[in-house]
């Protein structure tokens, strides 16, 4: 699969300029908000590359956890930090290579972090009906959409405008608004999103 040949040579060349290196910190704040008695969530994040928010929702009592990336080396390199970082991850969390539009599973809450923009814009309303798909009943989408435009790609940018157009067709936008608390490399040029199923 071509898509699947681009990511792995990104990973096997170390070419990952979208990594922060941590969580997101607007991910953070999100699921720090989600009290303990409903941490046995049914979680998703697709494009999870090196995977901070899996290291972090394992260590913070999350106990259904599931991981996807198109790239063998990112799922390794995931396994590998997993095994050092949160000992015991696979009581909580399943690790999946695959790709995520032939992809099946009921989700309470899917994390959106540089996967959307990651994607060709062609695919977006594709993203929207698989995410709907993944959804269960009242699940939400939450994460940050990149607020500003790019040349080439990927990343892909977009605007707020834009992104309510798409997905209002399909879900209960609850939230999308600028993003107040992102990681410094990208402030002012993402917007943050929850919808709901």
């Amino acid at each position: 699969m071509e898509t699947q040949v681009f990511w792995e040579e990104r990973w096997k060349q170390g070419y990952t300029g979208w990594d922060l290196g941590a969580v997101s910190p607007p991910l953070q704040v999100y699921v720090d908000q989600i009290p303990p008695e409903k941490r046995d969530l049914k979680i998703l994040i697709p494009g999870c590359g090196n995977g901070y928010e899996a290291v972090y929702l394992v260590q913070n009592g999350f106990t259904h956890i599931t991981m996807l990336d198109i790239a063998p080396t990112a799922v390794e390199q995931l396994g590998h930090r997993l095994h050092q970082e949160a000992p015991g991850w696979e009581q909580h969390l399943q690790l999946i290579c695959g790709d995520f539009f032939a992809f099946s599973g009921a989700f309470d809450l899917i994390l959106e972090q540089t996967f959307f923009c990651a994607l060709d814009p062609a695919l977006r309303r594709d993203y929207a009906l698989k995410m709907h798909e993944l959804l269960a009943p009242g699940g939400k989408l939450a994460g940050v959409l990149f607020d500003r435009e790019f040349e080439g790609g990927p990343p892909f940018g977009g605007n707020a405008e834009e992104y309510a157009s798409l997905f209002q067709t399909y879900f209960l936008v609850r939230t999308l608004a600028p993003c107040y608390n992102s990681a410094t490399p990208r402030e002012g040029a993402e917007v943050f999103v929850i919808l709901e199923k």
